[in-house]
């Protein structure tokens, strides 16, 4: 695919390559209409103006971008030193980018390729669902880890490296069915979110289903706040202080994060409720507020640190040979802390 010029621009709208530019940098001296036409243009064109073409020239091509969803979710963290670590040490520039949850992660890398000219993109967290002539128009290499990849994405013609999410969260719900949990709520994220949150709702219900339990869409929390990160810990608060005060029956409580388990936690203890006395709590993640968290959070550990070391591995075997694709799955496990009980 050519790249589209400010030439393409000024063709395409009829005008002079001036018109263009002063309708970039929001000149006044220029026609409302034909501003609002040239940047409806520059939208549908995927034009991305770069103010520092005069110094591009001057740059190495040698960095590469981290983009992010969640970047709030402690989960990262570990990962992020091991990406920065590893890059350093093959002489590049880490670049870490944050994608909102609302915002397309495919267009953010687009953008980010032309103004920095990447060597490499890790795409961290978030939900793939972008259709093949889309993924066609990255021109770098790049890797998929930890989040999620939509059916509609033949893996075959992309790397990544990731969990199951609806298994290892099937594992967790069916395990808190075998302690004798009939009435499991789930925290999750919005519907309209693209994000793990489907696929670990699809665990979810799959494990209940499994158990000969049935769905009651009641015990499927979410908050459609947009001020709130999907994975924080007030993200779980407010879902759990919801939850409460409806009339729902539920004995146990499965959220997707560990952040959103302590802040469904925080929400209980308020409520003058005990875990696992009155209510059992299950994360997702394995971060280390999970062990020193009182009581101990029953949760699904990913291998943080092999999953990054795995990533960056194949992101630089990809920059090497263009060709080259691998994709990984790790298994996760499930640590059993005090959150949890067996009831009759």
């Amino acid at each position: 695919m050519e790249v589209t010029t400010i030439k393409d621009i000024a063709r395409i709208c009829g005008v002079g390559v001036s018109t263009v530019s002063r309708a970039i940098n929001n000149h006044p001296d220029i026609n409302e209409d034909t501003k609002k036409l040239i940047l409806k243009t520059i939208k549908e064109h995927n034009y991305i103006p770069n103010n520092s073409a005069r110094n591009l020239k001057r740059l190495e091509s040698n960095t590469i971008a981290v983009l992010i969803k969640g970047i709030t979710n402690p989960f990262f963290n570990s990962m992020l030193k091991v990406f920065e670590k590893e890059i350093h040490k093959k002489k590049y520039s880490f670049l870490l980018h944050r994608v909102e949850e609302q915002e397309d992660e495919v267009d953010v890398a687009l953008e980010l390729e032309k103004e920095k000219r990447l060597k490499g993109i890790i795409f961290l967290g978030g939900y793939f669902s972008h259709s093949v002539e889309k993924l066609n128009q990255m021109k770098v290499p790049f890797v998929l880890s930890t989040g999620g990849i939509s059916e509609i994405i033949d893996k075959k013609n992309c790397s990544y490296v990731m969990v199951d999410d609806v298994q290892e969260s099937y594992r967790m719900v069916d395990y808190l069915c075998k302690l004798g949990h009939k009435k499991i709520a789930i925290i999750t994220t919005p519907p309209s979110e693209e994000s793990i949150g489907k696929l670990r709702l699809e665990g979810y219900k799959k494990a209940l289903k499994d158990n000969q339990l049935s769905i009651d869409s009641r015990r499927i929390l979410y908050n459609d706040d947009e001020s709130l990160d999907s994975f924080s810990m007030k993200y779980g608060y407010e879902a759990a202080k919801k939850l409460l005060e409806s009339d729902v029956e539920f004995t146990a409580v499965f959220a997707i994060s560990d952040s959103i388990a302590v802040g469904a936690c925080k929400a209980i203890f308020e409520k003058g409720k005990r875990i696992p006395e009155d209510y059992s709590i299950a994360g997702y993640d394995g971060i280390d507020i999970t062990f020193y968290y009182h009581p101990s959070i029953t949760t699904i550990r990913q291998p943080t640190i092999e999953m990054a070391e795995e990533t960056i591995r194949i992101l630089f075997e990809t920059i090497e040979d263009s060709s080259y694709k691998e994709g990984k799955i790790f298994t996760a496990d499930l640590i059993v802390g005090n959150s949890t009980k067996r009831i009759r």
